[in-house]
């Protein structure tokens, strides 16, 4: 995949039970380069997230402007350069929460909202480290307003507020390459009451739900945005972070911590590995502290929960709509 490609796709609207065009057979491709040789260790007990992403010129100053400011795109260095580690812990479920919707197969999930650009690269394997070819990626998360998009969301999650249910940003899906590697343009998301700040993925392998779960960012990295950046500097303190979230565990929240790094151009890259089952028939995993996974039987189709998430977004005591 090209790594300053926008909008690879054209964008198609995609529902939950529909099958991705295209979606491969899994696990056919062996791993190469440096997955191959995926024999040292991860950094810190970010277990099978892959390592630093290189040495970069870092401008000291997070970009605005959505992705549109990502104008270094081509000195973005491949986070998993250096291998993902020997041991790939499998990912495990999290609440689906009640903000899914039908979403778009595309790169770029931002519809051109403004905010602090971020790209996203995730790379999918099974337990053995073996890259996972074919295997659709559909992530969501609020805007950084903490509204979720799609007048076919719960009102939970868009507030009613006309602009969000009328728009689609801030939810994709990708394609996983020969590598198991996609790429999201995105912004960073907002909070709301009673959640730390978190983006939501499904991945399936021919229509079938292998693992829903969700990702966090540093609650120093949380603070720094939220308190400085434009935007997201209008809304006030938070009130969830980390070590108090209902969803993600305290325990829970460094293996599903995305490691990031400020590019050249101020936006963020973020990275991190998922590791699914190599097939379905072998166990899933609850992760701890969470808000509930698939229960035994249902196919991997459940319905909503809320997570316990708390007020919908825009109107948890002050920070209002956008």
């Amino acid at each position: 995949m090209s790594s300053d490609a926008k909008n690879d796709t054209p964008p198609t609207i995609v529902t939950r039970r529909k099958v991705l065009g295209g979606i491969g057979l899994a696990l056919m491709a062996a791993p190469l380069g440096h997955l191959s040789a995926a024999c040292g260790e991860g950094t810190g007990g970010d277990t099978g997230g892959g390592n630093d992403a290189g040495t970069i010129t870092d401008p000291g100053a997070w970009a605005t402007g959505g992705t549109a400011a990502m104008t270094a795109v081509s000195s973005y260095p491949d986070p998993f350069a250096s291998g993902i580690g020997s041991t790939c812990k499998l990912t495990c479920e999290a609440t689906l929460g009640p903000c899914y919707a039908n979403t778009l197969v595309r790169k770029d999930i931002s519809e051109g909202h403004n905010g602090l650009p971020v790209r996203i690269v995730l790379l999918v394997v099974d337990e053995s480290c073996k890259p996972v070819p074919g295997a659709s990626v559909d992530i969501w998360h609020a805007a950084p307003e903490g509204l979720y998009s799609g007048e076919d969301a719960s009102t939970f999650c868009t507030a009613d507020d006309p602009t969000a249910t009328s728009a689609r940003w801030f939810r994709g899906v990708q394609t996983t390459d020969a590598n198991g590697r996609v790429e999201f343009d995105t912004c960073f998301p907002g909070w709301y009451s009673s959640r730390t700040i978190h983006i939501h993925f499904t991945i399936r392998l021919n229509d079938a739900e292998y693992v829903t779960s969700q990702l966090v960012f540093d609650d120093a990295l949380n603070d720094d945005v939220i308190n400085n950046q434009p935007l997201y500097n209008t809304r006030g303190p938070r009130d969830t972070t980390n070590a108090n979230d209902n969803v993600v565990s305290a325990e829970s929240a460094p293996d599903y911590m995305f490691q990031t790094q400020r590019m050249p151009d101020g936006a963020m890259l973020a990275w991190k590995t998922l590791v699914i089952r190599s097939s379905l028939s072998n166990p899933s995993c609850q992760m701890p502290g969470g808000g509930g996974g698939p229960p035994p039987g249902d196919g991997g189709i459940r319905p909503p929960r809320d997570g316990g998430m708390g007020p919908p977004p825009g109107t948890d005591g002050g920070t209002g709509a956008p």
